[in-house]
Order: C-alpha cells, then structure tokens, then sequence
C-alpha cells in the first residue's frame, strides 16, 4: 500500500454503521435508517423538543435550526414505524411533540409566522401524524392534543412562498385530519388547486409558477413528485380522482427520472439542496410507499435496484459524517462552500425522504422482487442512451460508459449562492460532479468547470452563464441539440449549441458557441473537473509519460487531458483559427462537490472589442465506472468528434 492510500483509509474515528452495511434487503434498510437516528440522541435538549447538530448558523433563527434536527428524521421513523418496525428511541421524539407544542412549556417551538421555516418542517410532522399515529398521537392526553392542533393550525392564515412550500401546509392538516382533530380542508383545496397549476406536462412540474424555468430535484424527490405521492396515498378514499391523476404523473415522470441515476448507483449532482445526498432518490421509495404499478419497462426489481444501489453508493462515502456519528453539511465531504444560506446542520437530514419504501411489508413486491441491474447495463437497453427532457431542458446522455446531461433554460428565480453553477452549467455528470466557486477573485476561485467563463478586467472577475434567452431544442443529424442565447453584458452576445456524442465519437460531446463582443475579454471554458493528484504519493499529477500513461496531465495548442484514478477529462478545440490554447486550471480545493482536490482540462482565448468569434469546444470524458477505461482512455481521446456539417453551414452562414 502506497504513502497516499494509506492516507486515504486513515480515518479519525470508527466506520459508521450505515457505511458497514450491506444494503441489500428490507432488514438492512430498517438498520440504516436506524443507524441515521441513533446518533442524534447526544443532541437532544431536556424536553426533547430540539436537536443540535451542529454550531453553524443560518438565515433564520437557531430555535428553526433544531427543529429542523428534530422533524427531519422523522421522514425515516414514521416509515419505519408504520412497516410494523421498532426502534429504541421513539419515546425521545413524541416527548419532543409533547414539549414542543406545549405554548407553556420551557420549549415552545412558537406558533408560525409569515414565511416561516416552521412551516417545512411540519411537513414530517404532519406525515408523521398521518402514518404512525398510533405512536404519535394515540398516547398523547387530550390537551397535548390540542397543542399540537393548535401550532399546527397556526400557520393556515399565513404567508407563504409561491412554490413547493405550500405542499408542506397541505401535509401538516393532513396529519391532523388523519387523526380526526381540527384541520382547515377549506385550505389543503386552495393549497391543493393552486399547486396543480405548476404542472407543466408528462409528469414534470415547475418549482413555481409562471415566469420560469426550475425542475430540479425538488420538482421530483425532494418535494413536489414526492408529496404527490404520498398524498396519492393517503388521500386514495377522500380524493380518488387526484390520487390516480398523481399516479399517472409518476408513471410518465418515472421513464425521465430513471435517466438521472447511473448504474452505478449514483444519482446525476444537478441543482440546489444537494447536501441532502441520497433524497434525491426519495421519488422511487415514494413510488413503492404509493404502491404504483411501474410503466414498462421499468418493474420492481430494477426500481429496488435504484434505490439500493443510490444506498450503497453512499455508504462508501465514509467522510458525510462528523466523528460524533451525526451527518455534515456538504457531498461526499464537509463543504460549506456548496451549501446554501437556508442549510442548517440540521438540513441533511431530509435525506431521510429515501427510507419511505419502509413502510410498505416484505411481502411487498419491491422489496419481494430480485434486485436488478440498471437498463443502462443491459445487452439491449431498453431506455435511449440519449433522450431530450422537453420540459426540465435536459438531453440526458449515457454513451461511453458515462451517464451525464446537457442543460439550458434553467434557473433558480431567487439570487441563489453559485447559481450559475447548480443550473448555468454546459453539462452535469453523475462521476465528475460540478464545481462551485470558492471565492470571487481569480478564475481558480470562480472554476469554469462546465462552463463558459468571460472577464473584462483582465482576469479578476469572471461571468459565466446565469440566465439565458430563447432557449429551445433543435434537431441536428438525428439527434437533439439545445440553444441558448446569453447576455453577459450589454454588448457581448453568446449564442450556444450542445451537441450530446455520437455513435463514432462515444466519449465526447460538442459545445458550439458564437461570441460577438463589444470589449477586451479573456475566455476560459473547462471540460469535467477531475481530481487531480498520484495515486502513488497522492501529490499532484505530472506531465503524462510512457512510465505513466494512466496518470498525469497534457496539455496543447488546441487541447488538453487529464488522467487520473477517476478516469480521463479532456478538452479539445474543433475550428480552425481560434487563437485558443489547452492548458490546465489548478482550481481551488474544496470546489467540487465528489473530489475535493481537482483539477481542470481548460480552453484559452482572449477576444478584441468589436470581434466575432466561433468556438467549437470538444469535451471529452471516460469514467473509472467505464469498462476497462484504462486500456481504452487514449484510443478513445484520439477519435476526435468531427466537426459536423451543420456546424460548418452555421459557421458559413453567418460570415
């Protein structure tokens, strides 16, 4: 064993138990979701009302963030409980019920405001009322049970977001009414009414209304898809027709979701709230909590596999939990620089989304079916390697051993931290992750990773694609293209196309664009941020060599690759006369959301004021997840994707 592997497995503290488990059967599962809420025993206060894990702040006040540590988990304990499970500490989380609602107790959570975070986490309360009431509300005295109808029903004449928000309330009355105490029906209809017009068509709803385009996770497992769900659930007897409406929309959603997973296990990083890790596969446990019958070809053993294997996955990411056994804020290591203002160290937890397949028995068909492998490894796949998401604008890819995705249109309709990251970028990978800036001078700090970086002051600040016009997709030699137009500033123009690869060219895929400029800029556009150091003596990679032709960094006139144990990424220019150079961009630590040293593959330019200019920008990507990558890398990196003719008349037509 090498000075740096032996660094790597060097750990502080013992493996927790979720990282030990096999992952494999409803027992498991049960455990894991176990081993999740054990350690947030410590936290606990006196009265059981409040959880602390840790000592971050965040936009609303500490007393929110311990909610938060305490209804969270409740996502995994009400299924647990409600599968006819046990576990040890749920008298711990009904005391916190009890004090939490009692208006004069020492832990009053506080009735709700306008625009509350309150209000999202009676969301699991609510649910967890509705499902496991026989623990949650049937020991309760008739007075507690008004306290918690009281705060509950608190929040029904009060403001809040026009987005997946209003779900949260609707869930909070359910779980009232599911236990025949006051509830307002009159607003879980207008909540309920109001929320259908996100649907956008095929399954896919908009986090919001009219005005833009936000389809992210939230608009499948963390929220939106999710509660449908549920609801179709739990509402089957008093809102039959809904409940099918939702089933059918879960039915269609499914055959675009199961694109964002790639075999193994892992689900495409893209968008906000990632450090809620593994909820983003919360809609297929949702899908065997609501009993759907999967659309062909999907069946239940290949959605067990989904879910498990997205466990799994996780578990082998030893560094998501601090050394006391509780999650962290960040990926697949603490990284507050990823985070957004509204995560508390609480937050993670609602990854506890995923274990609702709990509450279905073993003799359910999803956990009575033989796991099976992702379409994606079948002789014959059953789903397209590549397919166009009208409505989320994503072309999802999964060529060459590599599940990825292109992405125009999207945005998020408030000034999110790294916006420009979590939805600007050229393409999302499910093995490379994306990359957020760590600060804002320089464009190591900025990380164009995936995407187009410009700077009109000689490389101090550096612009990259937020919103975009006109986005729209395009039919080029059989396969799908996205445009988009953006604008910079007022007189600089970047019009794009995304090309996903083709038949020929399996590991690259094409990005076009057409810059006019009316200033100075410098360029900088990166392929896949890749990590960056030797497996030998984990210092960083060196020029590659016949003694290291898996490991190390090139770099050209017209391109450049990085090879290390996470694969190949490279770029490369296409078009003749561009004045642009290959070389490397040593980006901050800490940038990217998988590997927390990376290094970047990088195209150069600088544009003069009153110029027109065409790149056409080759990126290159082989996975360690590729079969026999490593004997394949360089014959792949050869197969130069040719420019295509439609690019050539673009070119032509506009000179």
């Amino acid at each position: 064993m090498s000075t740096a592997q032996i660094a790597e497995a060097n750990q502080p503290f013992p493996a927790h138990p979720f990282s030990k488990n096999a992952l494999k059967t409803r027992e498991d599962v049960v455990a894991a979701c176990a081993s999740l809420l054990d350690p947030l025993e410590a936290g606990f206060s006196p009265e059981c009302a409040l959880v602390r894990v840790g000592g971050t702040g965040t936009r609303f006040d500490e007393t929110a963030a311990q909610i938060e540590g305490y209804a969270r988990p409740l996502w995994g304990l009400a299924a647990l409980l409600t599968g006819n499970s046990t576990y040890r500490n749920t008298h711990i989380f009904v005391k916190g019920i009890v004090s939490g609602t009692n208006p004069d107790g020492p832990e009053f959570w506080g009735n709700m405001e306008d625009l509350d975070q309150r209000m999202v986490e009676s969301c699991p309360i609510g649910y967890t009322l509705a499902v496991a009431g026989k623990d949650f509300w049937d020991p309760l005295t008739e007075q507690e049970k008004k306290n918690v109808a009281t705060w509950i029903g608190s929040m029904n004449d009060k403001e809040m977001p026009n987005t997946n928000w209003l779900w949260f309330r609707v869930f909070a009355n359910l779980g009232l009414k599911a236990n025949n105490a006051p509830y307002s029906h009159e607003r879980i209809e207008k909540d309920m009414d109001h929320l259908d017009t996100f649907h956008r068509g095929d399954g896919w709803s908009n986090d919001g209304p009219e005005g833009y385009t936000q389809m992210d996770y939230y608009s499948g497992s963390y929220a939106i898809q999710y509660l449908q769900l549920l609801y179709a659930k739990l509402a089957a007897s008093f809102d039959p027709k809904r409940a099918e409406e939702y089933k059918r929309r879960a039915r269609q959603y499914a055959l675009d979701f199961v694109h964002y997973q790639a075999p193994d296990g892992h689900s495409i990083p893209f968008g906000r709230s990632l450090t809620y890790r593994f909820a983003t596969i919360g809609f297929w446990s949702a899908f065997a909590f609501a009993d759907v019958e999967p659309p062909e070809p999907l069946t239940w053993g290949m959605i067990k596999g989904l879910l498990l294997r997205n466990f799994r996955w996780w578990s082998k990411q030893p560094h998501i939990f601090q050394p006391n056994g509780m999650l962290n804020i960040g990926y697949t290591y603490p990284n507050y620089y990823l985070a957004e203002n509204y995560n508390s160290p609480g937050s993670p937890y609602w990854c506890m989304l995923a274990f609702a397949a709990l509450a279905q028995p073993a003799s359910h068909p999803f956990w009575s079916s033989t796991e099976e492998p992702h379409p994606f490894t079948q002789s014959s796949s059953p789903l397209p390697a590549i397919k166009a998401l009208k409505h989320p604008q994503h072309i999802m890819v999964h060529k060459g051993g590599h599940t990825f995705l292109l992405s125009s249109g999207q945005k998020c309709h408030y000034p999110l931290k790294a916006t420009q990251a979590k939805y600007g970028h050229f393409a999302y990978s499910s093995a490379f992750g994306y990359s957020v800036p760590t600060g804002s001078y320089t464009l190591e700090q900025w990380v164009p990773e995936s995407a187009l970086a410009l700077s009109d002051d000689r490389g101090e600040i550096w612009k990259m694609r937020r919103e975009v016009e006109n986005a729209q997709f395009l039919e080029k030699d059989g396969l799908p293209v996205l445009y988009s137009t953006m604008h910079p500033w007022k007189d600089v123009e970047v019009k794009t196309w995304l090309a996903p690869p083709t038949d020929d060219a399996p590991c690259w895929h094409l990005r076009i664009h057409n810059i006019k400029t009316g200033r100075d800029l410098q360029s900088a556009e990166g392929g896949f941020a890749i990590y960056g150091m030797r497996q030998r003596d984990g210092r960083a990679l060196t020029a590659l060599s016949s003694e290291s032709p898996n490991e190390g960094i090139q770099s050209t006139e017209c391109d450049a690759v990085v090879v290390s144990r996470a694969g190949a990424s490279g770029v490369a220019e296409l078009l003749q006369a561009t004045g642009r150079k290959g070389g490397i961009c040593n980006v901050d630590a800490n940038s990217n959301l998988i590997e927390s040293r990376t290094i970047l593959p990088t195209m150069y330019a600088d544009l003069t004021a009153g110029s027109t200019t065409w790149f056409g920008t080759a990126v290159f990507a082989i996975p360690t997840s590729a079969e026999g990558w490593q004997d394949k890398w360089k014959s792949e990196w050869e197969k130069r994707p040719k420019v295509p003719a439609w690019v050539t008349e673009l070119v032509k037509a506009a000179s």
